[in-house]
C-alpha cells in the first residue's frame, strides 16, 4: 500500500534549524506535486509549502517565506523541508501530502512528525 512517512521532527530552541523528510513507499510519487502542512495545538491544519513534481516551482506560506525551503529528490521518492530560524509559533505537527500546485490543499496524508520550538 502506498504511503508517505515523515521524519526529522524534534525539540529545538528558537533560532535553530531542522530538516524534515517525507519518504514515499509502495509506489513512486515522482509525477505528483507535493506539499507540507502543519497543525498547531488547538488550530486547524495550515499550508506551509508546496513543490511541483518537476521541482522547478515552489510556493510558500507568508509566515515561512525566506526561512523554509522545500525540495525533492525524485530518484529517492523523497521531499524535504529545510526549516531555518525557527520560531515558537512554528511548533506543531508537520504533515506531508500529495498536492496540486497553487491550490494549497493536500491529500493522501502522512502520519505527521512533531516539531516543538522552545523560546
Amino acid at each position: 500500500q502506498a504511503q508517505l512517512v515523515e521524519s526529522g521532527g524534534g525539540l529545538v530552541q528558537a533560532g535553530d534549524s531542522l530538516r524534515l523528510s517525507c519518504a514515499a513507499s509502495g509506489r513512486t510519487f515522482s509525477g505528483y506535486d507535493r506539499g507540507w502542512f502543519r497543525q498547531a495545538p488547538g488550530k486547524e491544519r495550515e499550508f506551509v509549502a508546496a513543490i511541483r513534481w518537476s521541482g522547478d516551482t515552489t510556493d510558500y506560506a507568508d509566515s515561512v517565506k525566506g526561512r523554509f525551503t522545500i525540495s525533492r529528490d525524485n530518484a529517492a521518492n523523497t521531499v524535504y523541508l529545510q526549516m531555518n530560524s525557527l520560531k515558537p509559533e512554528d511548533t506543531g505537527v508537520y504533515y506531508c501530502a500529495l498536492s496540486t500546485m497553487w491550490t494549497r490543499r493536500g491529500r493522501s496524508w502522512g502520519q505527521g512528525t512533531q516539531v516543538t520550538v522552545s523560546s
